[in-house]
């Protein structure tokens, strides 16, 4: 089983709390003297009952491989599984963040019309995690050998993205191979 990196729920969990703490000491600290401090309470409560939503989806999300395919839990829960003769190709390469030199690396897990079966993102997924699907798969293995930015891998291969990352590319449609255009 493969889970995203752990220090992504530390610094979220400290984020929300170097926050609302000092925010809740304030409003418990003008209200309590008023009597008035009940709504801020339901408040905190549902804001902690928010995050604790979060915490778990995060610790839910995983995916899992072997010679038999690949499943995924997202999330918000949803569970997703391709058998491995549904997977046609694993491509692996490095993108540019956005606005910076730094890049992470992707794969993409992509069936034989050239769809999106699963993604792992370099922000949450280590390159062993990544290395384990490609050995565990046996898929074909294309790796990009020159780092992407969002916009060429948009317009070389958007159904690769998210739909909110894809954007109107006027690329005609044409028949797929799994190499193409990624610098092969």
């Amino acid at each position: 089983m493969l889970r995203p990196h752990g220090h992504l729920l530390r610094q979220t969990t400290l984020s929300i709390l170097a926050f609302f703490a000092p925010v809740f000491a304030v409003l418990y600290w003008l209200t309590i003297p008023l009597g008035e401090w009940m709504p801020v309470l339901i408040v905190q409560l549902l804001v902690m009952l928010g995050a604790s939503v979060g915490i778990v989806g995060f610790l839910r999300t995983c995916v899992w491989v072997d010679d038999t395919g690949i499943s995924e839990r997202g999330f918000f829960g949803q569970v997703t599984s391709f058998p491995v003769e549904q997977v046609a190709s694993v491509v692996v390469l490095e993108l540019y963040q956005s606005g910076a030199i730094d890049t992470h690396p992707q794969l993409f897990v992509t069936g034989a019309d050239g769809q999106l079966l699963v993604r792992m993102r370099g922000q949450f997924y280590s390159r062993g995690a990544m290395d384990t699907v490609v050995d565990e798969l046996g898929a074909p293995v294309v790796r990009v050998p020159d780092p992407m930015t969002l916009t060429e891998l948009n317009r070389l291969r958007p159904e690769l993205l998210y739909w909110f990352e894809r954007r109107i590319t006027g690329r005609a449609p044409q028949d797929f191979d799994p190499g193409a255009d990624l610098g092969r």
